[in-house]
C-alpha cells in the first residue's frame, strides 16, 4: 500500500508492505502547500502545481496501489480546500482526505510508539511533539492507549512568513507559544509523562546534523532513537546562523534554510516548558502511522 501525508511544507510518501511489515520505498519533496496562505486564505495555483508534479514524480519510483492520502492544517485552513482536493484528484487520481487534529495526533503517536518499540525503548506515558509547517501538535499517548492532544496553529512556514527578522522571530515565537504552557502544565500534572519524543523535520534534521549526516545523506533508520538536548539545539542554531544561505541549505535542504531557524526556536520553547533534559527523536511520523493503521485494520 501507499500512504501519503501532504503537509503545509512537505509531501511525504511511503510504500509499505503490510505482510512483511516493511517500508519498501519513501519519497519526500518540499511543495510549500501553505505558501502565502496566511495572507490570502487560499492554497495557490503554484502550490497545487508543485503538489501535482511531486505526485507524478513519485509515481516513477513507487507503485501507487491502495493509496491512503491524508492532508492536515494547510487544507483545514484554506477557503478553497474543496477545489484543491478536486483538482489534485483530477490530475493525479489521488484523492486526499482532510483529517482533524485528533486523527493527526493518533497516527503520529502510533508511528512514534512503534519507533520506540523497535529501538527497545520502554515507556509508560509518552509526551510527543510534532512541529509541522502550519501547526504544532502536542500529544500524550498513555500506557492505556489513550491519546490526549492539542493542535496549535503555529508552524514553521506560517511563523517564518509572519516575522521577517531574527529579533522579530524570537519575540514573536515567545508570544505565540504562550498557549503551549497551559496544555503542557496540564499533561505534566495529569499524566506525568516519562519520555519526551519529537518527530517531524526540525528534530530529525538536528539529529542528523548531530551524527554527521546532511540532507543528501539523510537516513531515517539512523535517526530513530537519537537523543537531543537543549544544548544541541543551541549549538546548531548558532552554527546555522553563522552560515550563508547556500551552505545552510546544503545541510538542511533547499527551501529549508529559513524554516529550520523557526523550527529550532519553536522546538526549544516546547523543550524548555516540558522540563525534560533530553528528547528522543523518531523519523517515523504521520505517513507511517497511516500505513500502520491501514495494515492493522485490513
Amino acid at each position: 500500500m501507499v500512504a501519503i501525508d501532504l503537509g503545509s511544507n512537505t509531501i511525504r510518501i511511503v510504500e509499505y508492505d503490510c505482510t512483511s511489515k516493511t517500508i519498501l520505498k519513501t519519497y519526500e519533496k518540499i511543495v510549500k502547500t501553505a505558501d502565502n496562505l496566511v495572507n490570502s486564505g487560499e492554497i495557490s495555483e503554484e502550490a497545487i502545481k508543485r503538489i501535482v508534479n511531486a505526485i507524478e514524480e513519485a509515481k516513477k519510483e513507487i507503485k501507487f496501489n491502495n493509496v491512503q492520502a491524508v492532508t492536515t492544517e494547510a487544507l483545514r485552513q484554506a477557503n478553497n480546500r474543496d477545489y484543491v482536493i478536486e483538482k489534485i484528484k483530477n490530475e493525479t487520481g489521488v484523492e486526499f482526505k482532510i483529517i482533524d487534529g485528533y486523527k493527526e495526533a493518533y497516527y503520529t503517536a502510533l508511528a512514534s510508539a512503534i519507533c520506540l518499540h523497535k529501538k527497545n525503548i520502554q515507556f509508560k506515558n509518552m509526551f510527543l511533539v510534532d512541529i509541522g509547517g502550519g501547526s504544532t501538535e502536542l500529544i500524550v499517548k498513555t500506557k492505556k492507549e489513550e491519546i490526549i492532544s492539542e493542535s496549535f496553529p503555529i508552524g514553521i512556514v506560517t511563523i517564518s512568513q509572519k516575522y521577517k527578522s531574527i529579533e522579530a522571530l524570537e519575540y514573536g515565537i515567545r508570544q505565540d507559544t504562550k498557549p503551549f504552557k497551559d496544555f503542557i502544565n496540564f499533561i505534566k500534572q495529569s499524566y506525568r509523562p516519562d519520555i519526551f519524543v519529537a518527530s517531524s523535520g526540525t528534530p530529525t534534521t538536528i539529529a542528523a546534523l548531530k551524527i554527521g549526516l546532511n540532507y543528501s545523506t539523510y537516513d531515517g533508520n539512523k535517526i530513530n532513537g537519537i537523543e537531543l538536548t537543549i544544548a544541541d539545539l543551541d549549538e546548531w542554531m548558532d552554527k546555522l546562523l553563522k552560515m550563508d544561505m547556500k551552505h545552510r541549505e546544503k545541510l538542511v535542504g533547499i527551501g529549508r534554510g529559513d524554516l529550520i531557524v523557526s523550527g529550532i526556536m519553536i522546538f526549544k520553547e516546547i523543550f524548555r516548558l516540558s522540563g525534560f533534559e533530553k528528547c528522543v527523536v523518531c523519523d517515523m511520523g504521520l505517513r507511517e502511522g497511516v500505513a500502520f493503521d491501514y495494515c492493522k485494520n485490513r
